[in-house]
């Protein structure tokens, strides 16, 4: 939007690039054959957005969206208000956690949420898959690439996966899937000692011994900031129309924020720059 002239401001809470600028390396972005540093990447992002004129107000969190204005007013944390005739929501999402005992220890030393982030750490060794569903299915077959011996569990007494996935972990001769088994705690602090998993069947509790956890137990998406201001699906992630624009005319969402997103970097890009077509038509349309 900006290298058409269209004023732009990007306003952060935090640093550029959100999940991806704190990827170890980002290895599945065209274009970077052997992969980038997820800082490396942000930092490409926030060079490129400033070159053509984007202002990117760091360190602020906006608070509020709301009509008061004449069109959108956005409000960030120091009191500051932002007239605009259209904003893009592009909050992301959090990965879901267990929320068990020692789970906090070891997020980003032993245990993770990005296989193909973190996966190659793994070589020639053992790691727990924490998910029966499609994500967890997929990426234990990706973390094959690089551990010995990868094991999915999952807490229910069957998974989810799709069955072309379950046939295709079943094949693989270094893969187990455990079902009805929930994960209570994790021991140890600054490495992983030991999980510690309740067979649901009969209450017991068990020690298993891995390098590394991966968790794949679901997303929740940053939408509190418009939560009762715009439609949301039942799991809260921002519902939109064709154009990405969401129910409240002028704001639109892109990336894993957005219903249906497919929650890939670059697939995120792409309904960015699919969401600033639609809003440089939308400000047209609006004259």
């Amino acid at each position: 939007m900006a290298r058409e002239g269209i004023e732009t401001l990007v306003i952060e809470k935090a640093s550029v690039g959100g999940q991806v600028g704190i990827t170890q390396t980002l290895d599945n972005f065209p274009g970077f054959d052997e992969g980038i540093s997820g800082a490396e990447f942000a930092e490409r992002l926030a060079r490129q957005a400033k070159r053509f004129g984007a202002e990117i107000l760091q360190a602020q969190e906006v608070t509020d969206i709301s009509t008061d204005c004449p069109y959108l007013c956005i409000r960030t944390g120091d009191g500051v208000e932002y007239g605009t005739k259209a904003a893009l929501l592009s909050t992301g999402a959090r990965y879901r956690k267990l929320n068990v005992p020692g789970e906090d220890d070891l997020i980003g030393t032993n245990i993770h949420f990005c296989a193909t982030c973190d996966g190659a750490f793994y070589k020639g060794k053992k790691v727990l898959v924490l998910g029966g569903g499609n994500s967890g299915f997929e990426e234990g077959l990706f973390l094959t690439k690089f551990a010995t011996q990868v094991d999915i569990v999952h807490s229910s007494p069957e998974v989810t996966a799709s069955q072309i996935l379950q046939t295709k972990v079943a094949e693989q001769p270094n893969m187990t899937v455990t079902v009805n088994h929930a994960v209570k705690a994790f021991k140890g602090k600054n490495k992983l000692e030991a999980v510690v998993v309740e067979d649901r069947a009969t209450g017991k509790l068990k020690e298993w011994h891995y390098d590394g956890v991966f968790l794949f137990v679901g997303l929740s998406p940053n939408s509190d900031l418009v939560k009762n201001k715009v439609e949301l699906d039942k799991n809260n992630f921002v519902v939109t129309d064709k154009t990405l624009m969401t129910s409240l005319p002028g704001l639109f969402a892109a990336g894993d924020v957005r219903a249906d997103s497919t929650r890939q970097a670059a697939s995120a890009a792409g309904e960015g720059a699919t969401a600033a077509l639609m809003i440089r038509r939308y400000l047209k349309e609006q004259g």
